[in-house]
């Protein structure tokens, strides 16, 4: 829009001027005056309506940027909070303690729980004395003056009656050859059947025509699977001894004994599944062998503990389908397990089992959120000495079980625990890292509550985590199997002797007494696996195997035949 045109036909000429009436010409003045006003008005008023849009057009886009950006900080914000949360808990996972027992300083100033006694010998407690090891065999050994005289006349001592005696306990690791004389006779009678010279039956052996004695292959086996020593370090201590093997004979000789532990393996896992409470846990382990349709060499080595057994399992996966064919054709039970979604899996194939979810895994989310948010510790380690009070009331359950009170003050006390969770949660200021954790233990509530209903169910995993701590110290030391059937045969040997361990047996004494039978059956598994078995097992048998091996089976030599 521009200024008012001029009105010319009404404008009279210069030189009529003077006819025309001065009120006309007037008129027509302000009415052009008008007319230039109203079109003017009408301009500014559309120039300013167009930069008041323009105005507000610029406030919007700056308000939507301002919320953007307010957006963007507080995301970046919450990003940074989480990656030094994340910072603050893996620093602690390399640098920190690795126990999770809450020192007097961590605990919040409310907590009102007994600081627990020093470790060690405890002032004033009665000691047990020095341990004599009478059973040990007993070399005597004889002491005397080199010049039984007096130094300054030369006249000799006499001899008192007694001694001064002491001792000391001493290992003596040797490798010896057995050399076998086989005596040979000849008949003095005519008889046909027999031959013209008669020789003795040759002694039985582990494995045909081997040259190693049994007390060699103990010796490895335990070394190995139970002791978690690396086959290097392991031979190279054998030749330190005197006795040189070979990576190779060592490997052959482990294949060739592998089927004599078959029918073991599969006496505990029905002993296993006639049973209706169990732990379950898992660990990687490697098997560096190359399987189609696998990346990697990381396998997984799976732990199911019942009251008699313990038992592993090696698979390439971690998968549901490991304790579905585990425990998929038991009738029912209770599994103690963590939140891993394989054991939620398994239990909706097989509703007739039970999940009971560790307190010891609720009780590390408080733990680990304390170390990566410590403006929520204080808030934290209340939870933790809640969970701290749910053990101790517990364990005076079980201490009394014909208490009633007992029962009561633990029900009471998971009743008010559910309670502040759930006004915890009801509370809109709660911070996210917090509401989650909580979230997690409302989502668990029923399996984390199985032992209130069932007191013979422990209140955590540490059974299965405490079976699964000898092949995770193997795995540091020799990182794990470097064929499919070594890695199932350490399973297998996994199993027989942590079962054998868990039954008080001593590990050398059953198994020498195994392979004794195994080599006495022609190199075949006994017939009779009830001998061999803690629950089959006569009382005095057990009380035998608990006992130490003979010495020559143990540290007093390695044989090789």
């Amino acid at each position: 829009m521009g200024t008012a045109p001029d009105i010319i036909e009404d404008r009279p000429a210069i030189g009529e001027a003077k006819c025309t009436p001065f009120s006309q010409v007037l008129v027509t003045l302000t009415k052009q005056a008008y007319i230039q006003l109203a079109w003017d008005a009408r301009y500014w008023k559309t120039t300013y309506q167009r930069a008041m849009g323009r105005l507000r057009e610029v406030e919007d886009r700056h308000r939507r940027e301002a919320e953007q950006a307010a957006q963007c900080e507080a995301a970046l914000r919450s990003e940074l909070v989480a990656a030094q949360a994340r910072i603050r808990d893996l620093q602690k996972r390399v640098f920190g303690r690795q126990s999770e027992r809450s020192s007097r300083a961590d605990r919040a100033p409310t907590s009102n729980v007994p600081s627990s006694r020093s470790r060690g010998q405890q002032t004033g407690a009665p000691g047990h004395g020095r341990t004599m090891h009478g059973h040990l065999p007993t070399h005597i050994e004889t002491i005397e003056i080199d010049s039984p005289q007096c130094p300054s006349c030369g006249l000799g001592f006499t001899d008192f009656p007694g001694s001064e005696d002491s001792d000391v306990l001493e290992i003596e690791v040797r490798a010896y050859r057995r050399f076998i004389r086989r005596r040979r006779y000849r008949k003095t009678c005519a008889c046909g059947p027999l031959p013209g010279i008669i020789t003795a039956p040759p002694p039985a052996r582990l494995i045909a025509r081997g040259k190693y004695g049994i007390s060699v292959w103990v010796q490895l086996l335990l070394s190995k699977f139970l002791y978690g020593q690396p086959t290097h370090r392991l031979l190279q201590d054998l030749a330190d001894c005197g006795l040189t093997l070979s990576a190779g004979t060592l490997t052959g000789g482990l294949q060739t004994l592998a089927p004599l532990f078959e029918p073991l393996e599969a006496a505990l896992l029905s002993r296993l599944r006639s049973e209706t409470r169990w732990h379950a846990d898992e660990t990687r382990w490697q098997v560096f062998i190359d399987v189609e349709g696998k990346r990697g060499h990381r396998w997984y080595l799976w732990v199911f503990h019942s009251p008699s057994v313990i038992h592993y399992v090696l698979d390439p996966t971690r998968s549901a389908k490991v304790p579905i064919a585990e425990l998929g054709d038991v009738p029912g039970g209770i599994l103690s397990c963590d939140r891993y979604a394989a054991y939620k899996k398994f239990a909706k194939q097989h509703t007739t089992v039970i999940l009971a979810y560790c307190w010891t895994h609720q009780r590390r989310d408080f733990l680990e959120l304390a170390n990566a948010h410590p403006d929520l510790r204080a808030w934290a380690l209340v939870w933790v000495d809640q969970i701290g009070e749910l053990y101790q009331l517990n364990a005076r359950r079980l201490d009394s079980p014909s208490d009633a009170a007992g029962d009561q003050s633990l029900r009471h006390a998971i009743d008010r625990m559910a309670a502040s969770r759930d006004a915890e949660l009801a509370e809109s200021s709660l911070k996210i890292a917090a509401r989650k954790v909580l979230q997690s233990m409302k989502r668990h509530w029923s399996g984390l509550t199985v032992f209130v209903d069932h007191p013979e169910v422990p209140m955590d995993n540490n059974a299965a985590e405490r079976a699964i701590r000898p092949p995770v110290v193997g795995r540091k030391n020799f990182y794990g199997s470097g064929s499919r059937w070594s890695g199932e045969l350490a399973a297998t040997m996994f199993s027989l002797l942590m079962t054998v361990k868990h039954w008080g047996i001593n590990p050398r004494t059953w198994l020498t007494a195994y392979l004794r039978a195994c080599a006495a059956n022609g190199n075949q598994a006994p017939a009779e696996l009830s001998v061999f078995l803690p629950w089959g097992m006569a009382a005095q048998g057990l009380a035998a195997m608990r006992r130490a091996a003979p010495n020559h089976a143990c540290l007093a030599g390695i044989d090789s035949s």
